[in-house]
């Protein structure tokens, strides 16, 4: 008996492979960034606290702050010593930006990314460094429970970077990309006091331009 010939496979394709493009953008504060980190101090004590349960509320001192340690502990510091901004900001402002433009923002998660320049020392937070000098800013705010609380954290009044973008070019142009960086800067903000923050309308902290 003959074997039956194998049937040609007619099935057109119609998934593209990947095409994704590069481009490194400089950019210039043209707002105070304000930085926040959720220091190694903080985790140790809450999971410290989670480890001892209901014990951890009553007979326990509180201890005084430090201040300069606070203001030190909310920079994201790189394995290798230099300070940087947290490169999920950036993704995450251009894909709030895509509000404006009408440009739906589930697709903007799967097509723009932005590639680190390093990683936290402590969490591995994805970095991307900052060019600038910080100086303490000390803040008045209120807690969750309506206490009133003095935070010291590091304030940028002038700096620059190099965000190092990587798109679905299928998705978006070159110039798409820099448009919608710029939207994000000029829009959106990254970092403490942003327009775009969720918990308030923000301070008008962390907004850029893009210079090249």
């Amino acid at each position: 008996m003959k074997k039956p010939k194998p049937t040609e496979d007619k099935r057109s394709v119609v998934i593209e492979p990947p095409k994704f493009e590069m481009a490194d953008i400089t950019i210039a504060g043209t707002a105070p960034y304000v930085q926040n980190k959720f220091s190694q101090k903080a985790r140790d004590q809450m999971k410290a606290k989670q480890e001892s349960g209901s014990r951890s509320k009553k007979g326990t001192a509180r201890e005084g702050k430090d201040f300069m340690a606070t203001y030190e502990a909310a920079k994201h510091v790189s394995r290798q010593g230099w300070v940087g901004i947290p490169a999920p900001s950036f993704r995450n402002a251009m894909i709030s930006a895509c509000r404006i433009v009408g440009f739906k923002m589930t697709l903007a998660k799967l097509s723009v990314f932005v590639e680190a320049d390093g990683y936290d020392a402590d969490d591995g937070t994805p970095l991307v460094k900052i060019v600038g000098e910080p100086r303490i800013h000390e803040g008045l705010v209120r807690n969750q429970t309506g206490v009133a609380d003095v935070r010291w954290r590091p304030m940028w009044e002038e700096w620059t970077a190099v965000v190092r973008v990587r798109w679905d070019s299928t998705q978006f142009s070159a110039q798409d990309v820099v448009n919608l960086l710029a939207r994000a800067g000029a829009q959106v903000g990254i970092g403490e006091g942003r327009p775009d923050s969720k918990a308030s309308n923000g301070m008008g902290w962390g907004m850029f331009e893009v210079r090249a």
